[in-house]
């Protein structure tokens, strides 16, 4: 038998009959996998930490939870804010800086505490620009327009993440954004 035949020959055994299949589907291990944000807190990287507790507050008042359905804190919108403006244009990064910041100061000038720790009809009357009505203009003071502006991308961040995706697919609601939400950048 020449080199050439016996090659053939090899090749065309079938190869299924030498590997050893499983005795059921079952023997096949199955991974979980997560995510790092799902089992560890994520760093900082745009704002300090009382302008991060500011804004968690502020997403607890904006975007309540409801039923079926997660606010923007257990969304985790603060965090990904965070991340987002740390990429973000420096106007942009200014404009929530010093927005946090007021709200911070105001806080501590009207109530003596930090906003964070503040009750609801309390950080009411220091949420009041939200109360005016909507216009297609930006509004001429800058921190009605922070707050126009955060109230927007707490909205924004907590329909487009997996925990909202979750819940609505969890409560029966076709989960039309499966596997369309944000993850952080590591």
């Amino acid at each position: 038998m020449k080199r050439r035949h016996a090659v053939q020959a090899l090749l065309g055994a079938p190869a299924i009959a030498v590997l050893p299949l499983p005795s059921q589907a079952q023997d096949i291990p199955k991974l979980t996998t997560s995510t790092a944000d799902a089992v560890g807190e994520p760093a900082l990287r745009f704002f300090s930490a009382p302008q991060m507790a500011a804004l968690r507050r502020l997403a607890e008042l904006i975007v309540p939870p409801a039923p079926n359905r997660p606010g923007a804190r257990e969304a985790k919108a603060p965090e990904f804010l965070d991340f987002l403006l740390s990429q973000s244009p420096a106007d942009r990064q200014n404009l929530y800086r010093s927005g946090l910041d007021r709200l911070q100061a105001d806080s501590r000038k009207r109530f003596g505490a930090a906003f964070e720790t503040t009750n609801p009809q309390q950080a009411d009357t220091l949420l009041a620009p939200l109360h005016a009505p909507w216009t297609y203009s930006p509004p001429s003071d800058l921190f009605a327009t922070f707050l126009r502006e955060v109230k927007e991308d707490l909205f924004t961040a907590t329909v487009n993440s997996r925990e909202f995706t979750e819940a609505q697919t969890a409560a029966g609601r076709r989960g039309a954004g499966m596997g369309t939400y944000w993850y952080p950048v590591e």
